[in-house]
């Protein structure tokens, strides 16, 4: 038997929002252009780094080289081609110690060296029409860009017999940091239009369409002003701001989505505009309180994760997402009190009538404005439902195979366009230098040591497999360093064992490794030891959530699974092709062979969380229906006719904004914009649409089972959907001829 609502108490609340709409805008107007101010140059705060493990030892052996030994870990490097002269010629050579010289003057620039000085062959290319002067930068992110701005166009391009071009880790950084921002803009002017375009064909109405947009604004708005505050206490990786567009636009839409249409649905049925706000609060509006705290669970759980690249996300994340509902549930019910019936002005479908189109327009996929098309074709999926569960789960599975194959890396300098200065100049480097320049490992040894115990140890660690030379040790009081080339990749398997065994490798002082493999082995240790925290954390919440709006023991389950099934065609995809490059060519990046280590976190947390997005709007409609009827199968078509055409028109309009994101000319970013769309797209399409309907046939009544102290419990404390039981669809669609129709058919 269904169970029986207990009568609902937000009259309170209600009169809250709708008291005074005028008063409750003027002041998100003025809120909103607060945070204008106050998260104006957030973007110039935020670092382009982040990836490694604060309290591992690579991190600690980096800041005491930079501290003790700043000349080995120069971040900025000079390319100097003599062009068809050798560097060895006299006038290169002058040159080239002019320019040394004059950058070992500059302020901020420390640990200048080069070929001309020390002859090492590493810094020399192959062919000898190439060498490198290194020099070391100091400060963070920003102060480091700031010098390398003043003083790089002194040494860029051509210098009598030499051309010189710069490069180097800060150079990738700050270059990668201006990337991103542009991006960002053209990113947001692309999506922002075809957004409204298709709210416009979504609504009819552009009042209508315009009321999502200015939910995502402002929760946009407000989430820069939120991490330029935190950026005051800790780092903020500059790629969270593309999150942060992509949520506030795709997330602000989809609450609105959700009420507005909710609040017209009322309003078809004659009620006034008061009573018709109140309802969608207690429904539509509960629905979205639920999938907000749904989705910022999912992002909070990247807060377990050491990287602030990760917990940059989260900030980002969570903050978008509280902003989004709040605007969705603050906001917009007062627009609503001002506009009433007037929603559905400018409706553009009735131009389509007045010209013998004979209906409105439907959302993607739907066959005609009441829903009868999804619910003809639940009726379908149900009837084959154990043929539609198999061949969607073994699709779904047999698409995910590529990511058994995934091999992780770090991010370089190839995140950048193939025409970037500092990506041209580490690929010179790659393709033209001896051994792995960049890609070379460090060995601190601290502790009293004589000269003949050095030597001892670097015998010992040049005869470990994979060594290609040692250089050192550079001596200073007491503490050394080793330089170690290791024969191969920067970051592959050879390198990363190497990294093990210098550390295993015993001496009479103490030893610590860092580098890029270091830091490679470090950053997957710390994601392994802290993922199960996250995943334990996503799947407890989601699963408490889920109970507490369905009352189901089973449902929540269900939802877990489906969920991270939903997942499996992104990680593949991502996989085929951006490790194994195979769309390198029209997707204009350069395949690294590996994919960074965070970003499969990173693109669980955020998917999952979109998509518990779009089931908690199927599972409250469905339980409204078996509330009210206790028919489970009707329940399921009910629930699938009211918000198919919804979820389908939300995840077309995020893959959009996410494909906006995906345009952008750095790997990663497109990467996490285009598998996002992917997985939202998949959800939406396949998920929601074939596996949900048809495993809840096979599951029939039992569904909704929960032993009596559970289902003592959500009486307590669970909230639903069953507040106001609206109108069927049919009475909708024909209340009156001169109101708008449902165009979502929920």
């Amino acid at each position: 038997m269904p169970e029986v609502n207990r009568p609902e108490r937000l009259g309170g609340w209600t009169r809250f929002v709708t008291a005074r709409p005028r008063l409750a805008l003027l002041a998100a107007l003025a809120i909103t252009a607060l945070a204008v101010f106050a998260g104006s140059g957030v973007a110039d705060r935020m670092g382009s780094g982040g990836w490694e493990a604060p309290g591992a030892e690579s991190t600690y052996t980096t800041k005491a080289l930079e501290r003790e030994f700043p000349a080995s870990q120069p971040n900025l490097l000079l390319l100097v081609d003599s062009g068809s002269a050798s560097v060895d010629d006299p006038a290169v050579a002058a040159e080239a110690a002019r320019l040394t010289a004059k950058l070992a003057a500059e302020k901020g620039v420390t640990g200048v060296g080069s070929y001309w000085r020390g002859r090492s062959p590493a810094l020399r290319a192959e062919d000898g029409r190439e060498a490198l002067i290194a020099a070391r930068i100091e400060g963070q992110d920003k102060a480091a860009g700031e010098v390398l701005d003043r003083i790089a166009p002194a040494y860029r391009g051509t210098h009598g017999p030499v051309t010189v071009s710069v490069g180097g880790p800060v150079a990738v950084r700050h270059e990668m940091q201006t990337i991103i921002q542009e991006d960002l803009l053209r990113a947001e002017l692309i999506a922002l239009p075809v957004t409204l375009v298709l709210l416009v064909m979504v609504f009819g109405s552009a009042i209508a369409a315009l009321l999502p947009l200015g939910v995502g604004i402002v929760a946009i708005l407000g989430t820069n002003a939120v991490l330029r505050g935190i950026t005051e206490f800790t780092d903020v990786s500059v790629f969270a701001q593309n999150l942060t567009t992509a949520l506030g636009l795709g997330l602000a839409i989809d609450y609105a989505l959700f009420i507005v249409r909710r609040f017209r649905e009322e309003l078809a049925t004659g009620t006034d505009t008061r009573t018709a706000v109140g309802r969608t609060l207690r429904t539509a509006g509960r629905t979205v309180l639920f999938s907000a705290m749904t989705v910022a669970v999912s992002l909070a759980a990247m807060l377990v994760f050491p990287q602030y690249f990760l917990r940059s996300f989260a900030y980002a994340g969570i903050a978008v997402v509280l902003l989004a509902a709040a605007a969705a549930l603050i906001l917009l019910p007062a627009a609503l009190m001002l506009l009433g019936p007037r929603i559905n002005s400018l409706d553009l479908r009735r131009l389509l009538r007045r010209r013998g189109t004979g209906r409105a327009a439907a959302v993607p996929g739907e066959a005609d404005g009441s829903g009868k098309g999804w619910e003809r074709f639940a009726a379908l999926v149900m009837r084959r439902a154990p043929v539609f569960a198999a061949a969607t789960t073994v699709g779904l599975i047999m698409l995910g195979l590529p990511f058994l194959g995934v091999r992780f890396g770090t991010a370089d300098d190839r995140q950048l366009p193939a025409t970037a200065e500092s990506h041209v100049v580490q690929q010179h480097i790659r393709d033209g230098f001896p051994g792995s320049p960049g890609g070379g490992l460090a060995v601190l040894a601290q502790g009293q040591a004589t000269p003949a115990r050095y030597a001892e140890y670097r015998s010992r660690i040049a005869a470990l497999p994979g060594v290609l030379r040692v250089d050192g040790p550079v001596m200073r009081g007491r503490s050394a360093y080793f330089s170690v080339l290791p024969e191969g990749e920067a970051v592959g398997e050879e390198s990363q064992q190497l990294v093990r065994e210098l550390r295993a490798e015993p001496a009479l002082f103490d030893t610590s490794v860092t580098g890029t493999a270091a830091v490679l082995v470090d950053s997957r240790s710390a994601i392994a030891d802290r993922l199960p925290w996250a995943v334990g954390i996503i799947a407890v919440a989601t699963l408490l959530l889920v109970f507490l709006l369905t009352g189901s023991l089973l449902i929540p389950f269900q939802a877990v699974v489906l969920n991270a099934l939903s997942l499996t065609a992104m990680f593949g995809a991502v996989v085929w092709i951006f490790q194994d490059g195979h769309l390198s060519g029209p997707l204009s990046f350069t395949s690294t062979g590996d994919m960074e280590t965070t970003l499969p976190v990173l693109m669980f947390c955020v998917a999952f969380g979109l998509s518990m997005d779009y089931g908690v709007f199927l599972l409250s409609r469905i339980k409204e229906e078996y509330d009210r009827t206790g028919d489970h199968e009707r329940s399921v078509t009910f629930g699938l006719r009211r918000t198919g055409g919804l979820i389908t028109a939300a995840a077309v309009i995020l893959a959009v904004v996410m494909v906006a994101i995906g345009t952008s000319r750095v790997t990663n970013t497109k990467m996490l914009g285009l598998g996002i769309a992917l997985a939202v797209l998949m959800d939406a399409m396949v998920v929601r649409s074939l596996l949900v309907p048809s495993v809840m046939k096979l599951t029939g009544k039992v569904t909704w089972w929960a032993p009596a102290p559970l289902r003592a419990f959500h009486r307590r404390f669970g909230l639903s959907e069953g507040v106001s039981l609206p109108a069927p669809v049919e009475q909708i669609s024909a209340a009156s001829p001169g109101r708008d129709r449902i165009s979502t058919g929920a």
